[in-house]
């Protein structure tokens, strides 16, 4: 296993295997920051709610 690559695009192609991996690290990346901005808006919802009797 050669884990040493001799150009960028190379890096990038990932032995051909390149859209799978790094659509795999975007389709993560997506998830997490839509559970972040889920969060964040629940948050704000339960701060306006409590703050209301």
């Amino acid at each position: 296993m050669n884990l040493y690559w001799s150009s960028w695009s190379q890096f990038l192609g990932m032995g051909g295997y390149g859209p799978y991996v790094w659509g795999s690290f975007g389709v993560a990346a997506l998830a997490i920051a839509i559970e972040l901005w889920s969060l964040r808006a629940r948050r704000k919802a339960l701060m306006m709610e409590s703050d209301h009797p």
